[in-house]
């Protein structure tokens, strides 16, 4: 009998990395994507007892990086047991002056576009088969208005609300929706996002990305609607995000995120 198949976008780093290296610790064949170097890296690192891994070196904030990870899929004439969704990007600085409009625009179109596209490509295969599971991977900053991380706030916002609305639509399909919210996570997002220099980046706290991947495996099986990975203190940000004031929060929110903030009072 061949292995499941999983596929994982943003593979090569971070929890989409350790993601891959669980899945295959159960067993799983994978096709992993990425746009960079280190992606071939894991994939032969993950290459051995018989397990099948393809590594598929795409940009998947455009059009042409998605369809033909789509059409690599498909010709390997293979069910998708589980796709996640983890491919992601941020930018950090103020949206008027500082950062470039394509920095800004790129994580809408990989966060934002690249997880339409994808979902929107693959679910239809696994609904008619009446299997499948899907995880979306995005923050518990999904519900917190994020000064000098605006955009990427705003997309993480998105793909919550996307994730819990097709899994409403999909009950009863076969096919499960998990929208998994890691919080701080020590990984490359903070020195990629140019914000190393602030109160976030440099906290030491930050939960370890193979943890998030251990939770995210066992909701994701299990069929969970939603996790929140790490400490307990992550629920507080999600929570936040529930019961708080916009305006609130936004200011909150500024004091950690704010360039030039690491190190300074949060009230002074």
């Amino acid at each position: 009998m061949d292995a499941q198949l999983a596929v994982i976008t943003g593979a090569s780093t971070g929890i989409g990395r350790q993601l891959a290296k669980e899945f295959a610790r159960n067993g799983f064949d994978l096709v992993l994507s990425a746009d960079d170097d280190a992606l071939d890296d894991v994939a032969t690192e993950l290459r051995g007892d018989g397990r099948q891994v393809w590594s598929v070196r795409r940009d998947l904030s455009t059009y042409p990086g998605v369809t033909e990870l789509v059409e690599r899929i498909e010709s390997l004439d293979r069910p998708i047991d589980v796709l996640i969704l983890n491919a992601g990007v941020g930018i950090g600085g103020p949206f008027v002056g500082e950062t470039p409009l394509h920095d800004q625009l790129r994580v809408v179109d990989l966060n934002v576009s690249g997880t339409l596209h994808l979902a929107k490509r693959l679910l239809p295969a696994m609904v008619e088969r009446g299997s499948g599971r899907l995880a979306v991977v995005s923050s518990t900053v999904a519900g917190l208005p994020g000064p000098f991380q605006s955009t990427y706030n705003a997309s993480k916002a998105f793909v919550s609300s996307f994730a819990a609305a097709i899994a409403e639509e999909l009950r009863g399909t076969g096919v499960t929706v998990t929208t998994v919210l890691p919080g701080l996570t020590d990984t490359e997002f903070f020195t990629r996002a140019r914000m190393l220099d602030t109160r976030l980046g440099s906290l030491s706290f930050k939960d370890d990305p193979a943890r998030v991947a251990r939770e995210t495996y066992r909701a994701t099986m299990a069929g969970r609607a939603h996790v929140v990975t790490g400490p307990f203190y992550n629920w507080a940000f999600v929570l936040a995000g529930r019961l708080l004031p916009d305006r609130l929060l936004a200011r909150l929110h500024r004091a950690v995120s704010a360039p030039d903030s690491a190190g300074a009072p949060i009230v002074g």
